[in-house]
């Protein structure tokens, strides 16, 4: 009889249950204490490690020319930089416009214009928005006693989703910071990475293969579908701001939330251009239509060479993850939200095409 069916053989006493409730118990209280200190910050620390696996294969490069630390330290100030700027004023004008239409709310002096006229045949729920509309336009104390009681909640959610836009901004310029000290020891947290993958699978090229699937998600859905909808949502605010829209910093926040939910820009890119030429000159408004048509199909050219082609996940995912993280968590919430889904999802279906043992 080997060691092994000894030890099974072995009665379980008393005083050895005790001993395995107190260290299960210890190790409880462990991880109990290190949630509560790490859980304020998930958000931040998720994205920062999103962003570092994003960043190693450029950091990888530099690093044999600027060294491990050089590299890391240009990559974290150069995000910074680059993010900063745009995330400052669109971050601010959107709080702007937000703080400007809550008081006119609560004063009830919003003024609107008629509603237009293609919205009464619209299917469906035409007639009931141009009614709505109208009476808001018209008789705005009128329309809040009626229809009030549906703006408390999303109201509400709106001037926290307001006040925390500049925690949001600030959380960029951390997380960037973070980032680059993550990559500086990227080889030892991948090396980490996969010895808790072997443990828990008990296979070294099983856990290998989820590294490496994981990494190839997040450069898939932060590169190929984030990356690709923050540069187009620039590029639209860019126009928004030269042609002086006092809702570019808005308009901005919703063509990155619709890029990154993969739905057409032109949705948004459509009205706004007709506006912009029934209010401004006919010089620049081509100027704008011109922009907007350039940064509409700049995914195309995009996509590929951020290596989002390819990417086997599906629209509602991101879609669920892009709301559900902007409920959770605000600005960041946005970014974190769509990845953290996606890679559950790949790692889910990669659970599930494994034959039983």
């Amino acid at each position: 009889m080997d060691r092994r069916t000894k030890d099974l053989g072995t009665p379980v006493t008393s005083s050895t249950m005790i001993d395995i409730a107190i260290r299960i118990g210890l190790v409880a209280l462990l991880a109990y204490a290190c949630i509560r200190i790490v859980l304020p910050f998930a958000f931040l620390l998720i994205w920062s490690a999103i962003l570092a696996v994003m960043l190693h294969p450029l950091h990888r490069r530099l690093a044999a020319w600027l060294g491990n630390r050089g590299s890391a330290l240009l990559l974290g100030l150069i995000g910074i930089a680059v993010m900063l700027g745009p995330m400052v004023i669109v971050v601010t004008s959107l709080a702007t416009s937000l703080y400007s239409l809550l008081p006119g709310l609560q004063a009830q002096d919003l003024a609107l214009p008629p509603p237009p006229q293609w919205l009464d045949g619209t299917p469906l729920v035409g007639k009931k928005l141009t009614e709505i509309w109208a009476l808001v336009a018209s008789n705005l104390p009128a329309a809040l006693k009626q229809y009030g009681h549906l703006l408390s909640g999303p109201a509400a959610w709106l001037a926290s989703f307001a006040g925390g836009l500049a925690i949001g901004e600030l959380s960029f310029v951390v997380s960037f910071a973070i980032a680059a000290a993550l990559v500086a020891y990227g080889d030892e947290g991948i090396s980490f990475t996969r010895q808790v993958l072997e443990r828990i699978t008990g296979s070294n090229s099983r856990a290998v293969h989820l590294v490496g699937l994981t990494a190839a998600t997040i450069r898939g859905v932060g590169l190929g579908v984030i990356g690709v909808a923050l540069i187009q949502s620039l590029l639209l605010g860019l126009g928004y701001f030269a042609i002086g829209l006092q809702a570019a910093g808005p308009l901005t926040l919703v063509a990155l939330l619709l890029g990154i939910m993969q739905v057409p820009l032109m949705l948004l890119t459509l009205p706004v251009v007709v506006y912009v030429f029934m209010t401004e000159a006919t010089q620049p408004a081509v100027i704008f239509l011109i922009w907007n048509i350039i940064a509409g199909l700049s995914d195309n050219v995009l996509r590929p060479l951020m290596l989002g082609r390819g990417l086997e996940v599906p629209m509602p995912v991101i879609l669920i993850g892009v709301i559900g993280g902007m409920i959770v968590d605000g600005l960041l919430g946005i970014f974190v939200g769509p990845v953290l889904l996606a890679v559950s999802y790949v790692l889910l279906q990669e659970w599930l095409q494994q034959q039983p043992t």
